[in-house]
């Protein structure tokens, strides 16, 4: 029997912005949102999101989703290109360190791998899903370019602005809040004049350990992910491999120039 008593959860209100929550719990829910405006109004805005998603894709909804973006292939892509950079970080350390050293550096480095991994994963994410949209692929434009800096600055609590990639043949439409497991990130948006969308995905990291540059691709998508002064950053276009890395390179450089 489920307690009509106990406290109002996240869980709850995920649920009921789901319509998955179940009836004898959807009072409290309710009574607990007219007790508290700023919740009630910010589960009326996921629930305009969810229904402007629905909206925006409900003449494809039925359709299948192609190999190359669903989310398990890239899971699956990410996970099999870094399969012989652990064998061989393993490798390496089973032979070559020993002992307990060797088993403290294993744990950072899988601190770190796992670091990359959770940043592409989200960035690919994010990515697929809104630069579909040709319509309002953002939420703020390229002339709000200073409000969506201090919004996003704001939520993370880091200081971030859209880099300018003029130099590299992008102009910039412009960005959003975006939402992960591990809290808001920025996303911001470019487009080349062949109509190619790129993004840059920015969220604070856990470690303030500097990570190095790192490749990942998933179906025609290219990533380059790294982190620096406890924030990550991942560049993410369906371009070869050599160009995202160019235009990651200039990100990392204007990024380090801006601070």
């Amino acid at each position: 029997m489920i307690d009509r008593e106990r406290p109002v959860s996240d869980d709850d209100l995920h649920a009921f912005i789901d319509r998955l929550l179940p009836e004898d719990r959807i009072p409290a829910v309710e009574r607990h949102l007219r007790d508290n405006p700023e919740t009630a109004a910010t589960i009326a805005a996921y629930a305009a999101q969810r229904d402007a998603l629905r909206a925006a894709f409900a003449a494809i909804a039925d359709e299948p989703v192609p190999a190359r973006l669903n989310p398990y292939a890239i899971r699956a892509a990410i996970a099999a290109r870094r399969t012989l950079w652990r064998a061989a970080a393993v490798a390496l350390l089973a032979f070559g360190l020993g002992g307990g050293s060797g088993w403290l550096l294993h744990d950072r480095a899988t601190t770190a791998s796992t670091t990359i991994t959770l940043l592409t994963e989200e960035a690919f994410a994010n990515h697929v899903v809104f630069t579909a949209d040709r319509r309002r692929p953002t939420e703020l434009g390229a002339e709000q370019r200073e409000d969506l800096a201090r919004w996003v600055s704001n939520r993370i609590n880091r200081p971030v602005t859209p880099p300018d990639l003029t130099v590299a043949g992008y102009k910039y439409l412009g960005g959003r809040l975006a939402a992960t497991p591990h809290g808001p990130a920025g996303m911001f948006m470019y487009q080349n004049d062949q109509g190619v969308r790129l993004t840059v995905f920015v969220r604070p990291v856990e470690t303030n350990t500097s990570l190095p540059q790192e490749m990942v691709a998933a179906g025609a998508l290219e990533g380059c992910a790294w982190a620096d002064k406890g924030m990550g950053y991942t560049v993410v276009a369906p371009l070869p491999a050599a160009d995202v890395l160019r235009v990651a390179e200039g990100v990392r450089k204007g990024l380090a120039g801006a601070t």
